[in-house]
């Protein structure tokens, strides 16, 4: 790989890189989620002229009216950013405008665990018409090593209205062409240790030209860049991250289990192993894996190995012991109202929290959704509380219409099930007032109570 100094640019790609470098430049970011509304107000607090792109009209008209629609980020922020310029948008022919285009689009599976890319494939088809000479276009959405080639860079091609192709590494003398970069996103929702531009950000282009100009792109609002070979290379990369703590949380989970039967708290096991200046790092157990990235990712890796005649049995056995651990929790249940001579059908269960993760109001792949479906299986009436969620209705794998419950006379439940360890709970009072709690967190650390089941 060529270092930055010996990459030559044609003047077309030397006008943006100057641009980009001065924060003078266009930026389109299409997606306007949980990792690209983040993205989107770090650009415009760096001074880059932003527009935020979305099929979501509600999304986008929220944004032009100052509006948050994501708790971890204040309406204020989004008034700020207004001020400097923020600009949201259904039409994507304001993308012909743009320096660089970010595209920041879900890719969940479908329901036989394939990758679900219709959201690249429809995005890229509604920009393909407006991409221009010169233009930058970077992918974030995770995917398998190679979507960037085999499938976004063929569409933008294919579909353009000026003929344009993507640079090569043997160059073009960019005369009619563009380029393409992949960028993982690294969002971690609810993570107050490490501040988001602090996060190095790893570019992979597909050619040399692409990466400079996606380096300095995101060394305007990141500490730095981290330059890699390709966007194979890129693209894997994102997944290594997101299976390695996949693998390790199942290994967790599965000691967790065995750590109950012989009697030994996991946590304290944890806890003490991780004084260990060298060779560990700590990972806990919980009710099951959530959130766009780890539940999602090995299982992208596993399919496209398939291609290769490989079986990635160590990442598909990992899944499976996580994808179990909702039922666990389940069983659980079931076992601690038994030992209070009360069985789980007809039982009354109110479930604390119901985001994937703690002080976030999120519920991609949430276990706590998978828990009710099979709580109600068992026959037991659940209801829910969670303050970042006044309501729960239709996702793309549930349909559930319920409203928070006050969190009040917790004695007229017969268990009250901690999925979510939300900081606003009081654990004390919770556990004073119940007559049975299940913790799937410990969030009752230190709290001792006949009544505690841990699990």
């Amino acid at each position: 790989m060529p270092t930055k100094d010996e990459v030559v640019m044609p003047q077309i790609a030397q006008e943006r890189f100057e641009r980009l470098k001065a924060h003078t430049a266009n930026i389109g970011v299409i997606g306007l989620g949980y990792v690209g509304l983040p993205l989107t107000l770090l650009l415009s607090e760096a001074g880059f002229k932003v527009t935020g792109f979305d099929i979501d009209v509600k999304k986008v008209s929220d944004l032009e009216a100052g509006r948050s629609y994501i708790f971890r980020i204040p309406s204020e922020d989004i008034q700020s950013a207004r001020k400097k310029g923020l600009q949201a948008t259904t039409e994507f022919s304001k993308l012909a405008k743009m320096d660089a285009i970010i595209m920041c689009v879900p890719t969940p599976l479908t329901g036989h665990r394939e990758p679900d890319l219709s959201f690249i494939e429809n995005t890229a088809r509604s920009a393909a018409p407006w991409i221009q000479e010169g233009q930058l276009v970077v992918l974030e959405s995770t995917t398998y090593p190679g979507t960037t080639e085999d499938l976004l860079i063929p569409i933008l091609e294919a579909q353009n209205a000026h003929g344009l192709k993507v640079e090569t590494k043997e160059g073009r003398g960019g005369k009619g062409v563009f380029y393409v970069a992949f960028s993982p996103e690294r969002e971690d929702p609810g993570n107050t240790t490490v501040a988001r531009h602090d996060i190095p950000k790893v570019v992979g282009g597909h050619e040399p030209i692409a990466t400079e100009l996606a380096a300095v792109l995101y060394e305007g609002i990141f500490t730095r860049s981290v330059r890699v070979s390709s966007t194979r290379v890129a693209e894997m990369t994102k997944l290594l991250e997101n299976i390695y703590r996949c693998v390790n949380i199942a290994l967790v989970n599965e000691l967790k289990v065995l750590s109950l039967r012989m009697g030994v708290d996991i946590w304290e096991v944890i806890d003490a192993a991780a004084t260990k200046p060298f060779g560990f790092h700590p990972f806990y157990p919980g009710p099951g894996l959530g959130g766009h990235c780890i539940p999602i990712d090995p299982f992208y890796l596993s399919w496209k190995a398939k291609e290769y005649d490989f079986n990635t049995r160590f990442i598909e056995l990992a899944g499976e012991v996580n994808e179990a651990m909702p039922e666990f929790v389940t069983q659980a249940v079931g076992k601690a109202l038994n030992r209070h001579k009360k069985a789980l059908n007809g039982s009354k269960v109110l479930m604390l929290g119901m985001a994937y993760k703690k002080d976030i109001d999120d519920l991609r792949e949430s276990p706590s959704l998978t828990i009710i479906e099979l709580l109600r299986q068992e026959g037991a009436e659940v209801l829910y509380n969670d303050p970042y969620f006044p309501t729960v209705g239709k996702g793309r794998h549930y349909n559930l219409n319920m409203t928070c419950t006050p969190l009040e006379n917790l004695d007229q439940y017969d268990c009250v099930l901690i999925v979510t360890d939300h900081t606003d709970y009081d654990y004390e009072e919770i556990v004073r007032t119940s007559k049975l709690v299940v913790d799937s967190r410990n969030a009752t650390k230190g709290i001792v109570s006949d009544k505690i089941v841990r699990c």
